[in-house]
């Protein structure tokens, strides 16, 4: 059962960092004035056009999607938390950063930025920390 639900976690985590990932490198300057999309413009809210941070930032969201997904397929305890950590190691300061920057979003685009943040943490959390079900072995030989 856990090594379903790792890989269910692993999977879905992948697919929304792709996603993520694909719109900054298709259109940087859609993905600028429209993230998370329905124009809210989070993305521009918070600074100054830079095409070349925003294709970094979708390429390494490829990156990592590419890391979950195949851990997923792999499907070994070991390479599951490894991509855990590498969520962890971009999703934790970037909810720490967030968490102090969103005094100039309206009230529900905070709400949603710091819950879909948190649970960028909160998904590789329960990979990472989610025991590794051992066979039961027979008495018998």
């Amino acid at each position: 059962m856990q090594r379903t639900l790792t890989r269910v976690l692993l999977v879905l985590l992948g697919v929304v960092t792709a996603a993520t990932g694909l719109w900054p490198l298709l259109s940087p300057l859609g993905f600028y004035q429209d993230f998370p999309g329905f124009r809210h413009g989070w993305v521009s809210m918070d600074g100054a056009f830079d095409e070349h941070l925003i294709r970094d930032f979708g390429a390494l969201n490829l990156a990592l999607a590419a890391t979950l997904i195949g851990a997923a397929v792999i499907g070994t305890t070991a390479v599951a938390r490894l991509a855990a950590v590498a969520a962890l190691l971009f999703a934790v300061p970037h909810f720490v950063y967030h968490l102090g920057h969103v005094g100039h979003f309206a009230a529900v685009d905070q709400a949603m930025i710091l819950s879909t943040l948190a649970l960028g943490v909160l998904v590789p959390l329960v990979v990472l920390f989610v025991p590794e079900r051992r066979p039961v072995r027979s008495a018998t030989p």
